[in-house]
């Protein structure tokens, strides 16, 4: 999720194969945090039996909807802690859309911790390091330090660092889908399929058919790869013919065809989401690597990915590659 719950590339697809290579470290804190959301369970089970006004909001954002998510937010009477939801969402929604200092300018500094916290992801986003050191000072104060909000921004901000053990010291214990589901993404990235599939049971046992633990359920199936792709397909399948069609859903089922070796279909979708949103990070990747497969010329997809998205892992993966080749050449020249 970049603001929210992140799209799928190929490129970074993990296997079983893959945990080979992983980080073995013990996760115990992850293994005591399990009992914590256990406990949780009963607490869920009797919100989910009082009405959910922001229901339509909340999963327009968690498939990409942004905008969606943004025009339907003039929700009527919300109490008060609908209300900051509502509001979090809402800004989270902006940034997803590259609309960063929007959010920086419409937050000040007497806004509640929650709306702090995703204005501090706008600031990291729109290339303020500063944002990092900011968030440890944050959790240096026991009194906001627990706020899920704001775990779950340091839980992405130290995944886009690429800093798993980090963030999963703000994420391990839970309290909410959104932190279920991020710890999910974190250790499929840490190629530890074992720990995400425990999470994975957790959220199961809360509400299997959150839109959060499906989405959760179809990462985990792509990471395990083999006939647990075609389960993935279908998750995003179901998506598609209930909700409106969103980049998300298009690159999710993109990614399956690809492991399908399906590159005709995944870049008929493909193309589908990029006439949605033509500067979409997952969607170029995924053209890219789904073009080379089909024999089509990739450079376009690549070179519109540098420019709007120099940070990506897969400009960073080809620079790297580029350097090292170089390097060859120099050694034998």
């Amino acid at each position: 999720m970049i603001a929210g719950i992140s799209s799928l590339s190929y490129v970074f697809r993990s296997t079983i194969e893959d945990e080979a290579e992983a980080d073995t470290k013990p996760l115990d804190f992850f293994s005591r945090a399990l009992d914590l959301d256990r406990r949780n369970h009963h607490e869920a089970a009797v919100m989910a039996a009082t009405p959910d006004l922001l229901f339509g909001l909340r999963n327009s954002f968690y498939l990409g909807a942004y905008q969606a998510a943004i025009n339907s937010s003039d929700i009527p009477n919300l109490p008060a802690d609908d209300a900051l939801e509502r509001d979090v969402l809402v800004h989270r929604s902006y940034i997803a859309l590259g609309s960063y200092q929007l959010v920086i300018n419409e937050i000040d500094s007497s806004a509640p911790t929650a709306l702090q916290a995703v204005k501090l992801l706008a600031l990291y986003l729109s290339e303020n390091k500063a944002a990092i050191s900011s968030l440890q000072e944050w959790f240096s104060h026991a009194e906001i330090s627990n706020n899920p909000i704001l775990r779950l921004i340091a839980g992405t901000i130290y995944m886009y660092e690429q800093d798993y053990n980090e963030a999963l010291k703000h994420t391990n214990s839970g309290g909410s889908m959104e932190l279920h589901a991020l710890n999910v993404q974190i250790f499929i990235k840490m190629h530890r399929s074992d720990y995400a599939e425990k999470q994975l049971k957790i959220m199961q046992q809360i509400d299997e058919d959150h839109t959060l633990t499906q989405l959760a359920n179809a990462w985990l199936d792509l990471a395990m790869g083999g006939s647990k792709v075609q389960e993935a397909y279908l998750i995003f399948q179901d998506f598609s013919e209930k909700y409106q069609m969103t980049g998300t859903i298009l690159n999710g089922k993109a990614v399956c065809c690809m492991h399908m070796n399906r590159f005709d279909e995944a870049e008929s979708l493909l193309l589908e989401a990029l006439n949605k949103d033509a500067k979409d990070a997952e969607t170029l990747a995924n053209l890219a690597v789904c073009s080379l497969h089909l024999g089509k010329p990739s450079s376009r997809y690549l070179n519109q990915l540098k420019l709007s998205h120099p940070d990506h892992m897969l400009v960073r993966c080809l620079a790297s590659a580029e350097d090292n080749f170089d390097r060859a050449v120099q050694s034998i020249a």
